[in-house]
């Protein structure tokens, strides 16, 4: 199956989405902290918008590298969950 984006397959392992979130997250400033962050992820992971593992169904995006950025919030259509 394609994301929401691209044709790309979404299914891809942990390792790929760590490696590219913290090659990603060297770039950004606006992070929150390790709790708020674990707090974020949680919340996705029992979202029922959360998909393969990694990716929110509404944006398209791996939540490991939204949840992480202070400045973005969840996007879910009835108002964001954190």
């Amino acid at each position: 199956m394609g994301c929401k984006g691209c044709l790309q397959s979404v299914i891809v392992s942990d390792e790929y989405i760590q490696q590219l979130v913290k090659e990603q997250l060297q770039l950004e400033t606006d992070l929150v902290d390790d709790q708020t962050y674990h707090k974020r992820l949680q919340i996705c992971k029992n979202c029922p918008s959360f998909f393969y593992g990694n990716t929110c169904s509404h944006c398209g995006c791996f939540v490991q590298f939204r949840a992480k950025l202070s400045y973005k919030t969840c996007p879910f259509p009835n108002g964001s969950k954190w």
